[in-house]
């Protein structure tokens, strides 16, 4: 049975750049997502709901609901707080290279902090004000963020080593998505000024749960191709 979509080998693209790109992106995504850490997922721990709510985001919607919603926001904020500051020092070859136990158990850490936080995720979709495009937008994100997790795990037990790096580049590309998300989220609530309307928050949140994870997933194959892991395409029509 011919599949949908097969993994091909590309060969890696060479650019005179060197590691300086690299090092400069990796550097940015890394203080970004402790950036994210501190201002979005830590003020959870230091302070309650109600005190939150008092800011603007979204802690005044979780004011008042039943237990185990609130169970899994605060398992959800911990497991993506946690893989979102651990994941990028899985991509330092430094590491990876002179410390190869640290990469493993910080490896192990990530994957059950994406565990955690996306199931977390499947159960607070739901509740999302963004409605319908919410609850299927950020659960089709936790699906995505747990299998691909799962495939990143599964290849490096069978030492598939280009298939981990691939599946892991791709599953860090939605645990990024915490960072996306407030970046895409102003863009779109002030885009309205450019045709002389008012902001509208609400227009804007009802984009984002798509918006956060897809362009970085698109992102995230053109790299793994560029590098020439094993990535995705169509086969060829057969007659």
């Amino acid at each position: 049975m011919t599949r949908l979509i097969e993994p091909v080998r590309t060969a890696p693209v060479t650019t005179p750049t060197g590691r300086v790109a690299p090092r400069i992106g990796w550097t940015f995504v890394l203080l970004t997502a402790l950036a994210i850490v501190a201002y979005a997922a830590v003020p959870y721990f230091t302070a309650s709901l109600e005190a939150l709510s008092e800011a603007p985001g979204l802690a005044a919607d979780y004011v008042g609901k039943p237990a185990f919603v609130l169970a899994a926001l605060y398992l959800h904020i911990a497991g993506g707080a946690t893989a979102l500051a651990l994941g990028a020092l899985q991509f330092w070859r430094g590491l990876r290279t002179r410390a190869p136990r640290v990469h493993r158990w910080i490896g192990r850490i990530y994957l059950l902090g994406v565990a955690v936080g996306s199931l977390g995720g499947l159960v607070i979709a739901p509740t999302s004000t963004a409605g319908f495009v919410g609850f299927f937008g950020f659960s089709t994100l936790a699906v995505l963020w747990l299998v691909t997790g799962w495939r990143a795990y599964r290849a490096i037990r069978r030492r598939d080593v280009a298939s981990h790096q691939a599946w892991m580049i791709r599953n860090y590309a939605l645990t990024y998505s915490a960072v996306t998300l407030r970046i895409w989220l102003p863009l779109m609530i002030f885009a309205p000024l450019l045709v002389g309307q008012t902001p509208d928050f609400d227009n804007a949140y009802a984009a984002v749960p798509f918006v956060a994870w897809l362009p970085n997933l698109v992102f995230a194959e053109w790299l793994i191709r560029r590098r020439g892991l094993p990535s995705y395409r169509l086969p060829p029509a057969r007659t």
